[in-house]
C-alpha cells in the first residue's frame, strides 16, 4: 500500500509537507501541492478522509438534506443535487444526500453524530423546525428556499413573483383572458406550509387580479393522475379556460396528459404552462411542454456556496432570488377566436 512517506518521497518534501497539505492545516507553495499532487497521481496515493478529519476535526463532507419521503425526486430536483454536488467537489468538498423529513427528527440525529461540517436544507416551509434544530446544535447551513422569519440566516430561493409575473404576461400577450392556476394541495398536511406552493398561489392572486382577470385555482396533488383529474375538474367548471398554469412538476404532465384524453387540443384549445419544470420533463410530454424553466442548477451551486463560505470563514454570499425562465415548447399559442 502506497503511504505518505512514498509521497514525501517522490515529491523530494518531508511527510509534514504532505500531511499539511492532505489535511490543510498549514499551507504550501503552489510548486509544492503541484509535485506532491503529481506524485499521488503516479503512486495511485488516495486520501484517507477519516484521518484527515481526526486532523483537521473536519470531514468536508456537507449534506443536503431533501424530504424524500415528502417530496417526489424529478428531473428538477436532480439539477439541484448534481449542480451542488460540483460546486462542492471545486472546493474540495463532498456533497451527500440526506432524505430525512422535514419534521427534523431524523436530523437532529444525524447532525448529533458529528458526520457532516454543514447542512443545505431543500423544499423548505414557511416555518420549518429543520432550521431550529440546527441553529440550536450550532451546525452551519444555508438555505434553498425561504422561512417567513429571515433575519442571520443564509438563503437563495425561486424569485415566484416574477416566475408567476412573467408567465401571466406572456399568456397575457398571446391573448388568453381565461387562466386558471393549477395550484398546490396546501390541505395535505405534508404541504400545508410548503413556501413554494404558498408563495406561487399568493402571487397568481395578487397578478391576475392586477390584470382584472377572474382568480381561478384548482387544487392537485404532486403526481400525474391528479394531474389529469383537475385538468377534468377545471374544464368541466370552466369551460372557457384557454390557458393553464401549472405548479407542480407531475402535475404538470398530468394536466396536458389529462387535456389530450379529454379531447381538447393542446394549444389549439388550452394552452399549457409548468412554472417550474426541468427540459427533460418537458421533453416526455407530447407535445413538449413550454416551461418556465426551473433555476435549478443556479441554485443548487449558489446554496452550496453560501454555505462554504460560512465554513471557510469567508464573506457571506448575498441573498439571491431567481426567477423561473420562459423556455419555448409546443404547448402555448394566442387562443381561437371566438
Amino acid at each position: 500500500m502506497v503511504t505518505m512517506r512514498d509521497v514525501a518521497d517522490r515529491a523530494g518534501v518531508s511527510i509534514a509537507t504532505v500531511s499539511f497539505l492532505l489535511n490543510d492545516t498549514k499551507p504550501v507553495t503552489e510548486a509544492t501541492r503541484a509535485r506532491i499532487e503529481q506524485a499521488m497521481a503516479e503512486l495511485g496515493y488516495s486520501r484517507n478522509m477519516v484521518a484527515r478529519a481526526l486532523a483537521s476535526r473536519r470531514t468536508r463532507i456537507i449534506a443536503m438534506a431533501y424530504p424524500a419521503l415528502d417530496h417526489r425526486f424529478g428531473f428538477s430536483a436532480a439539477e439541484f443535487f448534481t449542480s451542488a454536488a460540483t460546486a462542492a467537489r471545486k472546493q474540495d468538498y463532498h456533497l451527500v444526500l440526506w432524505p430525512v423529513g422535514n419534521d427534523g427528527a431524523e436530523l437532529h440525529e444525524l447532525v448529533g453524530e458529528s458526520l457532516v461540517d454543514g447542512v443545505v436544507l431543500m423544499e423548505v416551509q414557511l416555518d420549518d423546525p429543520r432550521v431550529a434544530i440546527l441553529q440550536r446544535t450550532r451546525t452551519p447551513f444555508a438555505m434553498i428556499g425561504r422561512t417567513t422569519e429571515l433575519e442571520g440566516l443564509s438563503h437563495v430561493d425561486i424569485d415566484f413573483d416574477k416566475t408567476v409575473a412573467d408567465a401571466v404576461a406572456y399568456l397575457y400577450g398571446l391573448g388568453h383572458r381565461n387562466l386558471v392556476l393549477v395550484a398546490g394541495d396546501l390541505a395535505d398536511p405534508r404541504f400545508h406550509n410548503h413556501g413554494p406552493y404558498v408563495r406561487t398561489e399568493a402571487a397568481y392572486r395578487r397578478i391576475s387580479a392586477e390584470y382584472g382577470l377572474q382568480t381561478i385555482v384548482v387544487v392537485s396533488a404532486d403526481n400525474t393522475q391528479s394531474g389529469q383529474e383537475a385538468a377534468a375538474r377545471l374544464m368541466r367548471d370552466h369551460p372557457d379556460t384557454t390557458a393553464v398554469l401549472v405548479i407542480n412538476e407531475y402535475a404538470g404532465l398530468g394536466v396536458a396528459s389529462g387535456l389530450n384524453r379529454l379531447g381538447y387540443d393542446v394549444p389549439g384549445e388550452v394552452s399549457v404552462l409548468p412554472l417550474l419544470m426541468a427540459p427533460e420533463t418537458a421533453a416526455l410530454s407530447n407535445p413538449e411542454l413550454t416551461i418556465m424553466r426551473a433555476p435549478g442548477p443556479e441554485l443548487g451551486q449558489l446554496g452550496t456556496e453560501a454555505l462554504i463560505r460560512q465554513l471557510e470563514g469567508a464573506a457571506a454570499l448575498p441573498p439571491q432570488l431567481i426567477p423561473a425562465k420562459l423556455q419555448p415548447g409546443s404547448t402555448t399559442a394566442p387562443p381561437r377566436p371566438t
